[in-house]
């Protein structure tokens, strides 16, 4: 390595080491995050690779490095390494037993950045919708991540919006105490201030800026599966994707199918993958996915190849600037026009590894074997009858390559669903997902709570797994 490129202060969100890497055309990039796969002591930091593409590693080039790292022999270091991080421009250092320097590169955090959005978005519009005579107010969250500078100079600085607008915009090490996750278990303060009505639309960020959350005036929260879905049925909206075209939609296969409703309409196909972003990166490479997401709130389009919190939120925007209705207006149409999808995540998390093995080990054995397709499950006035179920495997479409045992899998003959997954997680603990899903066509259905509807499958997916009585849990330790 010859040259090292840095973000001033040492910070630059996830989506835009992807941008830089594909600007510069990088070799790679190694992002130091408390955002992914934890490891460290306390399960509280992590790393990751991403390749030239600007996308995380395929398992292939993990699988390689890892080869390599068995065989080194070697390595040459800076033994006077000191780096200003908040001097923009270049330093140069000498390696050991080498002639070339070492060149390390501070640059600017947002700028280059900045400028790909620019030629996604109109930025006009937003700005009008942020500053002109019917300007909608804002609250944005950052967490106390790496989002602070990023918020600040282009909602504020570049699109208007008042300073007094972004909170918790200081990047801190302990995040100020809570975890920087964009949902409404940590996202509380956030929350509280929709509520009161005052505004009209509300985004949060996670760690490192690839996550996002939407609420809407007096706290209305928009679900990850449903904001994919109603951004894909409105990508008119955005200039970039007139230009460009869609040429498909992918989606993890714990995400909802409310985005399957859309592609229907729209005659684009959907390309269903297991949990990761990689499994996109592949997709959009060969040209056939333009908009991808997961229900863990991430979403992204083939402008970069990772999931990118902040344009999702200008996508946002441009559709309440081109619609003029608000958000609860835009996401109530689209449960009238496709649907509504009532769709939770019910994680158990720092799991004993080994009992988390054998619950799902013993689960799949239950639901995989013949006597259980076709079985009917009664729950109150709810029955249940079970259409297929299965171990999820993706096959490739661009390689071939497979990747097995991702989750499993209940569909029901209503079209509802109960999904299982084990989470990357520390070595130390694991985390356990249900996911229950179900389908309502019937707008005078969709007033109901989240909660009541997916009771009934709840229940079913409590009785079968037999993960209280296996964990001496009373319940999950967060609902999303």
């Amino acid at each position: 390595i010859g040259r090292l490129v840095i973000g001033q202060n040492g910070i630059l969100s996830t989506p835009a080491v992807s941008c830089i890497i594909r600007k510069i055309k990088a070799a790679g990039g190694i992002i130091l995050t408390a955002s992914h796969s934890p490891g460290g002591p306390g399960g509280e930091f992590g790393v990751k690779f991403e390749v030239a593409n600007g996308g995380p590693a395929p398992d292939i080039v993990s699988d390689k490095i890892y080869q390599i790292s068995k065989t080194l022999e070697e390595y040459a270091i800076c033994p006077d390494l000191r780096v200003d991080l908040s001097r923009l421009g270049r330093q140069e250092f000498d390696l050991e037993n080498k002639f070339k320097p070492f060149r390390v590169e501070i640059v600017d955090s947002v700028d280059i950045y900045l400028n790909l959005l620019r030629s996604i978005f109109d930025f006009n519009a937003i700005r009008n919708l942020l500053t002109g005579p019917n300007q909608i107010k804002i609250r944005i969250d950052a967490m106390n991540g790496v989002m602070g500078p990023y918020v600040r100079r282009i909602l504020c600085d570049e699109l208007g919006a008042p300073a007094n607008s972004a909170i918790n915009c200081i990047p801190l090490e302990d995040f100020g105490g809570q975890p920087p996750d964009p949902n409404l278990t940590y996202a509380t303060a956030l929350l509280e201030a929709m509520r009161g009505g005052e505004y009209g639309f509300g985004a949060a960020f996670d760690a490192d800026g690839d996550r996002y959350m939407i609420l809407g005036q007096n706290g209305f929260f928009v679900n990850a599966s449903d904001s994919l879905a109603i951004i894909a049925a409105n990508l008119s909206c955005i200039p970039y994707f007139c230009q460009m075209g869609v040429r498909g939609f992918g989606r993890s296969m714990p995400t909802s199918t409310a985005l399957d409703k859309v592609a229907k309409v729209m005659k684009v196909p959907v390309y269903e993958t297991p949990a990761g972003w990689r499994y996109f990166s592949n997709l959009m490479d060969s040209g056939r996915c333009s908009l991808c997401g997961e229900e863990s709130f991430g979403t992204g389009s083939d402008h970069l190849r990772e999931k990118d919190g902040l344009w999702a939120v200008l996508v946002w925007l441009s559709i309440l600037a081109a619609r003029k209705q608000s958000v609860e207006e835009i996401v109530r149409d689209h449960w009238t026009k496709f649907g509504r999808h009532y769709y939770c995540r019910f994680d158990y998390e720092a799991l004993e590894p080994r009992t988390a093995y054998f619950i799902m080990r013993d689960l799949e054995a239950l639901i995989t074997d013949k006597s259980f397709s076709h079985q009917q499950f009664a729950v109150g006035n709810n029955i249940y009858s079970v259409e297929r179920t299965d171990s999820f495997e993706y096959i490739d479409p661009v390689d071939g390559t497979v990747t097995k045992r991702q989750g499993l899998r209940i569909i029901f003959s209503d079209a509802s669903r109960l999904i299982f997954r084990m989470s990357a997680s520390s070595h130390v603990r694991a985390t356990l997902r249900i996911y229950a899903e179900s389908y309502e066509k019937d707008p005078s259905q969709h007033n109901k709570e989240t909660q009541a509807v997916l009771s009934p499958l709840i229940a079913i997916a409590l009785k079968i797994s037999q993960i209280h009585e296996r964990t001496g849990r009373k319940g999950p330790t967060v609902i999303t």
